[in-house]
Order: C-alpha cells, then sequence, then structure tokens
C-alpha cells in the first residue's frame, strides 16, 4: 500500500509499505477515506526527529471503512464506516473507566515513561504505524473506532478523530464561566475551533490571536474578536484592555512548542537535531527545552485566579517555568492530550445537518495522499490551514 513515511528532519515521502494485518484478537484493518494533516505531525517532521525512526509511516486523524477485525471484536463488521481516535485505548482499565483514555493502562508505553500508544508518533508513544496511509490496523479495536452513518462526507466525522476533542477539552478546561471571557492564543486548527467550541457552549467574549491574516479572517467571521500579532507591541496589554482591565478569566494556549519568537529554545532545539541518533533521542529526553514565547504571555494575560488550558503539544523536560508569578496570581494550569472516546458522546449530537461548529468547510484543502510532503511544507510555512488528504 502507499503510505506518507518519516526518512528525516523535514523529509517525508510517500511510498510502498507492507500491508496491515490482523496481529491480536482485538485489532481491526480499517480502509482509510480520509486522514487528517495535524500540527503535532509538524512536530515529528521538525522538533522531535530524535524520537523518529526512518520507515515510521504518519499520521494519526483518520476515518475510513472497516474491512477486517480478529476475533475479539464484535461491536463491528467489515463494511462499517469509523472514525477512529488517535490515541489507543482499552476502555475498560482504571484510566479509561474515569475518562483518561490518554492513561490507557493497557496500552501506556512505560519503556518510555509514557501513556496511551498513539498512531503515528515517535517511540516515545510505541512507533505505532499511522494513518496517512491507505489502509491502517487498528488495535483495541473493541473499543476505539467510532461508528458513524454512510451519510455525509467524511468531513462531517473525520475531525472526531483528533480536532473537535482537543478543541473541546481545551474549553472544558479552560473553566469559562458561563458569559465569561477567554483569549485563545494561535487559530491554527485546533485554535480556530477551540474559539468556535467556546462560542457553542456560551462564552460572552472569544479573543482570538494570531499572525496569519487568513486565520483572522476566518475567525472573525465566526464572532471571534481577533488581535493581529504583526500589528501589537504589547499583546498583553491590548487583551487586558479589552477584558476591563483585569485579563480574561481564561486562556487556551493552542500553539505549544514551535512558538514564534523562542529564539534561544528554537537554536537549542536545532542543535539537538545534529548530534548522532542515540545521542539526540537522549539529549532531548533530558535536556529538551520548548520556545515558551506563547505560555508566558498566556500567564501574563489572564486574570488572577484564571485559568490556563494547553491544548498545544509540549515535549521539554528542561523548560524554565515562571513559578513565582503562577503562586501569587493563584493561575490554574490544565492540559493533556485529548482523552477522546470522553467527549465523543458530547460532540457527536452536533454533526447534523445544522453543522453549529462548521466542520463541513473547516478544511483549507483537500489533496491526495500522494502530495503530503507538498503539504507539509506548505503547512509548516503556515501557507495553507487544516489539509485532509484522500489515499
Amino acid at each position: 500500500m502507499k503510505a506518507n513515511v518519516w526518512h528525516g528532519k523535514r523529509d517525508v515521502r510517500v511510498e510502498e509499505v507492507p500491508d496491515p494485518v490482523i496481529q491480536q484478537p482485538t485489532d481491526a484493518v480499517v480502509r482509510v477515506t480520509s486522514t487528517g494533516l495535524c500540527g503535532s505531525d509538524l512536530h515529528l517532521y521538525e522538533v522531535l526527529a530524535p524520537f523518529m525512526t526512518p520507515g515510521d509511516v504518519l499520521g494519526h486523524e483518520p476515518m475510513g471503512i472497516v474491512e477486517e477485525t480478529g476475533s475479539a471484536v464484535t461491536g463491528l463488521a467489515p463494511g462499517d464506516r469509523v472514525v477512529v481516535p488517535f490515541q489507543i485505548a482499552c476502555g475498560e482499565c482504571f484510566m479509561c473507566r474515569r475518562g483518561l483514555q490518554t492513561q490507557c493502562e493497557t496500552t501506556q508505553v512505560r519503556q518510555q515513561g509514557s501513556g496511551a500508544a498513539l498512531f503515528g508518533y515517535t517511540k516515545l508513544y510505541g512507533s505505532v504505524p499511522g494513518a496517512q496511509a491507505e489502509y491502517l490496523r487498528v488495535p483495541q479495536a473493541q473499543y476505539g473506532p467510532v461508528k458513524v452513518g454512510h451519510e455525509g462526507p467524511d468531513d462531517r466525522y473525520l475531525y472526531l478523530s483528533d480536532v473537535l476533542p482537543t478543541a473541546w477539552q481545551a474549553v472544558e478546561y479552560a473553566g469559562i464561566p458561563p458569559g465569561g471571557s477567554v483569549a485563545v492564543l494561535g487559530l491554527g486548527p485546533i485554535g480556530k475551533m477551540a474559539c468556535r467550541v467556546a462560542l457553542h457552549r456560551g462564552a460572552g467574549q472569544v479573543i482570538g490571536i494570531d499572525l496569519v491574516p487568513e486565520r483572522l479572517e476566518r475567525a472573525a467571521a465566526r464572532g471571534v474578536q481577533v488581535l493581529d500579532l504583526n500589528h501589537l507591541d504589547d499583546v498583553v496589554g491590548a487583551v487586558r484592555d479589552a477584558t476591563a482591565g483585569r485579563g480574561p478569566d481564561s486562556v487556551i494556549e493552542a500553539v505549544g512548542m514551535e512558538a514564534h519568537g523562542g529564539v534561544v529554545a528554537s537554536l537549542l532545539q536545532s542543535m539537538v537535531g545534529f548530534l548522532p541518533g542515540n545521542l539526540a533521542e537522549r539529549a532531548a529526553a533530558k535536556a529538551g527545552i520548548d520556545r515558551l514565547a506563547a505560555l508566558y504571555p498566556a500567564i501574563d494575560m489572564v486574570r488572577r485566579g484564571g485559568t490556563i488550558s494547553l491544548s498545544g503539544v509540549y515535549g521539554g523536560m528542561a523548560d524554565p517555568m515562571p513559578m513565582l508569578k503562577l503562586f501569587d496570581r493563584q493561575i490554574e494550569l490544565r492540559m493533556g492530550q485529548a482523552n477522546v472516546r470522553r467527549w465523543v458522546p458530547e460532540i457527536l449530537p452536533l454533526l447534523g445537518d445544522d453543522d453549529p461548529l462548521g466542520v463541513d468547510d473547516f478544511a483549507a484543502e483537500h489533496r491526495p495522499l500522494s502530495e503530503a510532503p507538498d503539504a507539509y511544507e506548505r503547512f509548516q510555512r503556515k501557507e495553507t490551514g487544516k489539509v485532509v488528504l484522500i489515499p
């Protein structure tokens, strides 16, 4: 089959790889009909290269048609149309029963000290072959895949794999009071959807912050108050001015480890990439540092006693945090990978024809899988928004 394969920093290629097969009774094989390109994939394209192995198949946002199931999979049958969550969870362990599927005790990657295994996401999360491919082996298929109807375009349901639950959890963790205010840092796919979810769930004021004109325009068209970083000397001051001088009740940080402006951290990340494989991996695991140029303003702009919700991915082990400021201002931090199946029951009813979250036109581009390398390059340069690849 064809798949998008990692070969090195900024080097992905679509090539032939072996077809997936059933390996365990709880497996299924899915023929992928759509698969998303995620901002998290760009971390593999650039910063997290030390944890990658040439030949790794990328991608973690698929939907498709079930082709085959293992003997222990009773809830699915060939021909079912499914969305596959990006994490692999059993549904029965201590963590899954508490809605913490990203901490699943059955699939935790204990040798790396990590949580649940993820599709297409480095040896830190199990090196499971990913979903930017024609076919996908789905472990724990007795629980993970979400059956959806055969009516409607893929885009109606595709974002249940990651974007929708990640944005939903970001808003949930932000704890926005009814009619309250929230600032969203970064209007990429997750930040943009988080703005829509916050408005849908009753936020009185949603402020979206970015520097890409197209992102700002699309957010403003949905009723978001936007701030353009290109025209601001003091973004924290501008947000406070817009929120009675005290700052918003909540901030959603949807940027993560590769924020613009982190010059020193960016240099350190690049230097790690020049080390030999095993040495680079050890250096990143023990002394990895993120670009915190989005997190620091989030801490400064949220009101005292407010909440910061982190949905942008971080991977550093030596990140400097302003603990005095966090403590003095009584700021609550919540974070983590989205627990997809935890939020599906709340989101699925919103995917009808009225489309309140705008999923039908959420993608900026639909491209054939064969064009994945170019899509990665353009997405990394912020020349396009959400890309859906069609195998």
